[in-house]
């Protein structure tokens, strides 16, 4: 397959198609460049088992990568076009399509959520309000084309392969009232429905604990059966993957900081559960 089956592939084919499209462009022009996945790795400085899966279309480089491999292979930008070409196309914002890929091969997922309720457990209401909080003149077709895209992946924990999912809330999560009273009361028995059928564990940091590591930056581990680790931290329309092995060890010893500084899993429910009842007390449904 040629670049002038580029179009066919995007026209007849899935993304995935069209990733696997970059990856055997990948391993045919590094072949016929006489080049070992090893060799290639060490000149784009990621490891020869990276490239293996930007091959298989298992990982997806990013940007510099991209850049990097063009000029490895003498490829004249091909790959750079190629990338931004996907990216444009894609359905999450640039800063997070990364994570969303990786999230959908994650065997276990430990995340950290100090301002909002992550969206692997939202619900429709209070994904709606989070994103009409940020774009108050939006229309409501974009609103709920981007709640459907979140909805999709929450499906991700109703799969039988779904990865160990392991949630720290800080209270401010459950005090700062998202939506009406009705909606923040959906969105907390969401919660506690999902620990109690056991597709993740969740507990919370507490006031009382005081500072902790990684105060303010929503921050998700992943860990896969077949490649390293990855940390995937948030903030203001950005987004940063680390891979780094200090770094993902480091930001795993923060994380078991904060986990030892959590409520146990029942005092988490409990808590949980009776701020579910004070909205539903102010919204007038109990």
């Amino acid at each position: 397959m040629r670049v002038s089956a580029w179009g066919l592939v995007m026209a007849n084919g899935s993304r995935q198609a069209a990733w696997e499209f970059f990856g055997t462009e990948l391993k045919r022009r590094r072949e016929d460049a006489g080049i070992t996945q090893v060799e290639l790795g060490a000149r784009v400085f990621v490891s020869g088992g990276y490239i293996g899966q930007f091959e298989q279309a298992i990982r997806k480089p990013q940007l510099d990568v991209a850049q990097r491999i063009d000029e490895a292979l003498q490829t004249d930008g091909f790959f750079e076009r190629l990338w931004r070409k996907l990216i444009k196309e894609q359905r999450f914002a640039e800063y997070f399509a990364h994570a969303a890929e990786l999230e959908r091969l994650a065997t276990g997922i430990c995340e950290w959520a100090p301002a909002v309720v992550p969206g692997l457990l939202q619900t429709p209401a209070y994904a709606r309000a989070i994103y009409f909080a940020s774009n108050p003149l939006a229309r409501d077709e974009y609103v709920e084309e981007m709640v459907g895209l979140r909805m999709e992946r929450t499906r991700l924990l109703k799969d039988a392969a779904r990865p160990v999912y392991w949630v720290l809330l800080h209270e401010a999560v459950l005090r700062v009232q998202v939506g009406p009273p009705a909606v923040m009361g959906e969105q907390l028995e969401h919660i506690v429905e999902t620990v109690r059928s056991r597709k993740a564990l969740v507990l919370v940091v507490p006031f009382a604990a005081g500072a902790h590591p990684q105060m303010g930056k929503l921050t998700r581990l992943m860990e896969f059966d077949d490649a390293p680790p990855t940390v995937y931290t948030e903030a203001v329309l950005s987004g940063n993957l680390l891979d780094d092995p200090a770094v993902v060890k480091r930001v795993r010893a923060d994380y078991d900081l904060l986990r030892a500084a959590a409520l146990t899993p029942d005092a988490s429910l409990a808590m949980i559960e009776a701020a579910a009842e004070g909205y539903r007390r102010c919204a007038g449904t109990t």
